[in-house]
């Protein structure tokens, strides 16, 4: 089974997967230019990266 931070992916809590999904939204909003009006694009696109 894949890991994500040491954590296996279907032994994740909701609480984690959303913190981790968090954590990756930010990484990509900065690395976007801090831009405004796309949280959900940005949120979408890191939850697609974190649950892959």
């Amino acid at each position: 089974m894949a890991r994500v931070s040491g954590v296996k992916k279907g032994k994740m809590t909701e609480a984690e997967l959303t913190e981790r999904i968090r954590e990756k939204a930010k990484e990509l909003w900065e690395k976007k230019g801090r831009v405004q009006g796309q949280d959900l694009e940005i949120w979408l696109e890191a939850e697609r990266l974190v649950k892959k």
